[in-house]
């Protein structure tokens, strides 16, 4: 299996996860609980070391990341309108504070890991459903009006954690894992 690495937030699930799958329209795989994260730095294809080494500064950042609480706002594509890759949460409080983490460690993570740069300006999501290879037009179209669609509910969730993921040994069960962990906001 091909490497895929990311630092990321672990999103705590709830109700309203389960509320929003359970009407997805077919042509989806839909992400489970443990699966749920916001992306600090993807660093994709890189050799385990290089991953570590990224790791180690994100490690010492989460130090000075504190805890965030967030809602989650409203579900849209992420990627090109008509060729979007993902079906992703966004967040009303919180987003800025997320955004700034992002923006203030992403860079030097995704150097040491010798990863590829992103310019992209940060934008906090929660992927928690993707198309398949076998998606039809018609059945992302559908997707699209559901997502619009969707209501949420606002839920709260507390963002208290950073993480190093890689893919699962076994996908069918859940997409990722969680490698290491660190609590935010402590230091020492």
């Amino acid at each position: 299996m091909r490497p895929n690495w990311f630092v990321a937030f672990p999103i705590p699930a709830g109700p309203w996860l389960e509320a929003a799958l359970a009407t997805a329209p077919p042509g989806l795989r839909r992400f489970r609980a443990e699966d749920l994260h916001a992306t600090l730095a993807f660093l994709g294809l890189v050799p385990e070391e290089n991953a570590r080494a990224g790791w180690e500064v994100a490690r010492a950042a989460a130090a000075s990341i504190a805890p965030v609480e967030a809602t989650l706002d409203r579900v849209v594509a992420m990627g090109s309108l008509h060729r979007w890759s993902a079906l992703s949460a966004t967040f009303g409080e919180g987003n800025e504070a997320l955004a700034g983490a992002i923006g203030a460690q992403r860079d030097a993570i995704l150097e040491v890991a010798g990863a590829r740069p992103d310019t992209r300006a940060p934008k906090p999501h929660v992927t928690i459903a993707r198309p398949t290879r076998h998606t039809t037009v018609a059945e992302r179209q559908a997707a699209l009006a559901w997502a619009q669609a969707l209501d949420l509910g606002a839920p709260r969730v507390r963002i208290d954690r950073l993480a190093l993921y890689t893919w699962s040994e076994d996908r069918r069960e859940r997409l990722f894992r969680i490698v290491e962990e660190v609590p935010l906001g402590r230091r020492g």
